[in-house]
């Protein structure tokens, strides 16, 4: 009897084993497509020699050092690698162990940022409904996915929550994509205006947004829009790149498809590509200096922080990803892989939609197509279509709630960036069959 303690009680999962490319393989022996790379994580597949060595390197002559007494020089190559790449006026990285830790750590530092300034006043947060930044206390509270929050919410601090920027369920018929664009936008200063521009530090946003709603990116024109508006009230602009970012949707980070850059920025999930736990948060000079020139102390931190094998690891992903040149060639299999989808998908009654960037893509599953009315949330169709997918050889990231956090099924694809074309054709097989498979055996009535 196992004694782990497991994410679901009554699920049995085989035993990985093995890693070799983009496939993982079981202690039968079978081989398994990553096609969402675990939670949008494995971009480099599971057998990279160059960041194996890394790790094995840097165990050769430092394991670890706490960043209370010294820096390491992994950590500091690392930081000046992502800042190099960073957009605008980025300038100082911050390394914790995941996502969830970014995320907090970055709303921390906007808050810290106001009291060095002048501003304690500023304390509210906004994010977006259907959004996901992370698990722990702070970057729950901040997502907006009901579901995740229900239990939790007596220990949730309060978040004000607008619309997603969500084209397929959310535009009106009559609007144009630049003028729904716009109106979502523009929600972000309606609640400003509500909460008093002065008491507001931040926005919180996904460029694309990945596991709520399935790789969904916004519309042409809304993220610069909602630039302005920060600009224009003194709110920092946080973006959440933790599972779109490093290279997931054909550039290094996300936000350069929109043409703006953030205040704070988050990444984790691809920046150690499963080799190690890592993550960040990358902030502007005028932050840095804000606390630098006031306290000198960022009032925060972990153990693990700056880990010098996370960071040695993480070094070589980004490292490999630049020299390779796999930005581009995430773009060129992405257009590919949309292709392949649309074909397969594009017709199907009970396929609502299409939508990503680069290789995240989601697919949007629907009782009825013309009226995009989802399944209703007891027959769990997501689920459902993991279940049949590992069945056939796909680990595919299935997602209920896409809608409201109850109704609605996507299944996220996010496969590692060395995949084939011949590997992603393979995806879209196994992925149209587990599907077909599942929709014979459920009723499409309410």
């Amino acid at each position: 009897m196992s004694h782990v303690f497991p994410r679901h009680s009554t699920a049995h999962f085989p035993t990985a084993v093995a890693g070799d490319g983009c496939y993982l393989i079981d202690a039968d022996g079978k081989r398994y497509f990553d096609g969402s790379g675990g939670a949008a994580v494995s971009c480099l597949g599971h057998s990279n020699e160059r960041v194996k060595q890394a790790i094995r390197d840097q165990l050769e002559v430092l394991d670890f050092a706490h960043t209370g007494f010294f820096t390491s020089k992994p950590a500091e190559a690392l930081a000046d690698l992502l800042v190099q790449h960073a957009p605008g006026d980025i300038d100082r990285a911050y390394f914790v162990s995941g996502g969830s830790e970014a995320v907090e750590a970055a709303l921390k530092l906007a808050r810290q940022y106001f009291v060095e300034i002048g501003q304690p006043q500023r304390r509210h947060i906004i994010a977006r409904r259907q959004s996901y930044h992370g698990n722990t206390l702070g970057a729950l509270a901040a997502g907006g996915n009901a579901w995740r929050q229900a239990q939790f919410s007596p220990l949730l601090i309060e978040v004000s929550h607008i619309a997603p920027c969500y084209e397929y369920a959310e535009r009106n018929e009559a609007e144009s994509l630049a003028d729904y664009g716009q109106r979502a936008a523009n929600e972000l200063e309606t609640e400003i205006q509500r909460l008093g521009p002065e008491n507001v530090m931040a926005f919180l946003a996904e460029p694309v947004v990945g596991a709520t709603l399935g790789a969904v990116p916004a519309v042409e024109g809304y993220f610069t829009r909602i630039r302005e508006i920060c600009d224009q009230h003194g709110v920092l602009l946080i973006l959440d790149e933790v599972m779109c970012g490093m290279g997931r949707t054909g550039h290094l980070f996300a936000c350069e498809a929109e043409g703006i850059a953030p205040d704070i920025l988050t990444i984790a999930k691809g920046l150690g590509a499963g080799y190690q736990p890592i993550g960040a948060m990358l902030c502007t000079s005028q932050i840095y200096d804000a606390i630098a020139e006031g306290s000198g102390f960022f009032q925060h931190g972990h153990t693990y922080v700056g880990h010098p094998v996370a960071a040695a690891a993480a070094l070589a992903v980004v490292q490999d990803m630049l020299e390779r040149k796999l930005m581009p060639q995430v773009k060129e299999r992405g257009t590919y892989f949309e292709t392949r989808l649309r074909e397969a998908f594009g017709q199907n009654p009970h396929i609502g939609d299409v939508r990503g960037r680069g290789l995240f893509w989601g697919v949007e599953i629907v009782a009825d197509r013309a009226t995009k009315r989802p399944f209703a949330q007891k027959h769990g169709v997501a689920g459902r279509v993991k279940k049949a997918a590992m069945a056939e050889g796909l680990i595919c990231y299935p997602m209920p709630g896409t809608r409201d956090g109850k109704v609605g099924d996507h299944i996220l694809l996010a496969p590692p960036f060395i995949s084939t074309e011949e590997d992603l054709d393979g995806a879209v097989r196994m992925l149209d069959r587990a599907i077909a498979k599942v929709l014979a055996e459920t009723p499409d009535t309410p």
